[in-house]
């Protein structure tokens, strides 16, 4: 199962492991075999407790939900913003921008975005390292199994197209 997210062999998830998008994006990268981490709060804080130790995320030196999002961004080549809804606003909204200032590439994707297009973005930008950012699951209900399938879809997609290329 692994060589159908492989993508050239050094795909890597990377998120904050916040509830909801985050978090849903390293279980992805755990049940299909595919290298996760990332950076997250000191003290590994989420809004649920502390995030468990089987995420191999590094802790920020500070305790703030900014630096982790700004590092993950950093240290990504593009962003998948999962949301349920058409508008960025809050944390999506200050992740899309961290995202624009250090010129990195970012999508937005809510339902009714087709996972061939997130595929062409991801095959597009050359992605290696996939940062997954979005709503908590407190504020997002289902967001969980979105970004599942979206990823599944997505990037099962991009194999085809990538193997499609002249």
């Amino acid at each position: 199962m692994d060589d159908v997210y492989s993508m050239g062999g050094g795909f890597m998830i990377v998120s904050g492991g916040h509830t909801g998008a985050d978090r849903a994006g390293l279980d992805w990268a755990i049940s299909n075999g595919v290298r996760h981490g990332g950076w997250c709060p000191r003290g590994r804080k989420t809004e649920n407790g502390v995030l468990p130790e089987v995420y191999r995320l590094k802790e920020t030196p500070g305790a703030g939900y900014l630096q982790r999002t700004e590092w993950n961004l950093r240290d990504s080549d593009a962003t998948l913003i999962f949301t349920p809804d058409d508008k960025l606003d809050g944390g999506s909204r200050r992740t899309a921008a961290f995202a624009d200032s250090l010129a990195k590439p970012w999508m937005h994707v809510r339902p009714g975005v087709h996972p061939r297009y997130v595929a062409r973005f991801l095959l597009r930008h050359g992605v290696a390292t996939l940062n997954i950012a979005g709503k908590r699951a407190s504020s997002a209900p289902g967001i969980e199994q979105f970004v599942h399938d979206m990823l599944s879809q997505a990037l099962r997609a991009n194999q085809l197209l990538a193997t499609a290329q002249p």
